[in-house]
């Protein structure tokens, strides 16, 4: 629990949502209601075990916070609880509710146990991954998936990690719950295409040595963008991810609608899988965009625009 004053609402309750709702409670020493309601919060707060922060303003203390944000809500009674996500508020309520409405109105706004632990877990296997500690990152991100089945985030690193190692079966069967939202989710469907790719090579007549015969028909066809999907697929699933995208250029630079613009898609598939995770930074500043990614969506804009 904060106590919230004019120098540290910013910090305490707009910033510090980025991260976790807060519940900023409004309150006064001689509101009754407001007695009767506090214990409750704190209470809640201990049971949500840090899955939302309670902050709490004395409205005779801070009138300039608690004044604007009842004309805001148009509300002129206290206690006024507001929920803060993202910097913004998002919801209220005022007077004494009982625990359990409360907790309704909590569970509106805040991740349940299971996604707050699926976000830890998350976050741990991507600090892992970026030590170059691929086993304890799988094995958080299965944890992650277990423990939220909806996280298409975790999911998302789980499936791409299993395939860069090259465990494909083990993708699959990860990936098989969510593969009809693959064509919805750009994620989901960037890991489909990878797959695809995987299945293509593993399928066509040359396999893992049809290389030569792909050079082989562009040598005799520059527009045999048959063969050269065939290349970026072949390419792909050695996960040469530059050398599918150069390939996949030329398709672009003679034709961008081909095949209801195959090369584009996935093109663009691969950028979504190349893409690393966002690097931590300070709160207000945007994260770095990856050098390689940058270079490779430029190139596909100046083509597709041209």
């Amino acid at each position: 629990m904060i106590d919230i004053t004019l120098e540290n609402f910013e910090a305490e309750v707009l910033q510090a949502s980025m991260q976790a709702p807060v519940l900023l409670d409004i309150w006064a020493p001689w509101c009754g209601p407001c007695k009767q309601l506090g214990p409750v919060l704190e209470k809640l707060e201990t049971d949500y075990a840090g899955r939302f922060i309670l902050a709490k303003l004395d409205a005779d203390q801070v009138p300039q916070i608690a004044g604007q944000l009842s004309q805001m809500l148009g509300v002129r009674s206290i206690p006024l609880c507001v929920l803060f996500h993202q910097g913004q508020p998002v919801d209220g309520f005022t007077g004494a509710l009982p625990e359990a409405e409360v907790r309704a109105f909590l569970d509106k706004h805040v991740p349940s146990a299971a996604e707050a632990e699926a976000q830890v877990e998350e976050e741990q296997a991507l600090d892992a991954l970026a030590e170059g500690d691929t086993d304890t990152a799988l094995e958080k991100l299965q944890h992650a998936v277990a423990a939220d089945p909806a996280n298409d985030d975790a999911r998302f690193d789980y499936v791409k990690l299993l395939l860069q190692l090259g465990r494909e079966d083990d993708a699959k069967v990860a990936f098989a719950p969510v593969i009809a939202k693959a064509g919805t989710s750009r994620k989901l469907g960037a890991l489909k295409a990878w797959m695809d790719a995987l299945d293509f090579v593993a399928t066509s007549a040359g396999g893992a040595g049809a290389g030569a015969e792909f050079d082989a028909k562009i040598a005799a066809n520059k527009r045999d963008f048959d063969a050269r999907l065939g290349r970026a697929r072949w390419l792909i699933a050695q996960q040469r991810w530059q050398d599918a995208m150069d390939e996949l250029l030329e398709i672009l630079m003679r034709d961008k609608a081909w095949s209801d613009e195959a090369a584009r898609k996935l093109y663009v598939a691969i950028l979504e899988i190349i893409e690393p995770p966002k690097v931590k930074v300070a709160d207000g500043q945007i994260p770095p965009e990856d050098p390689l990614v940058a270079t490779y969506r430029r190139r596909l804009s100046s083509v597709v625009l041209s």
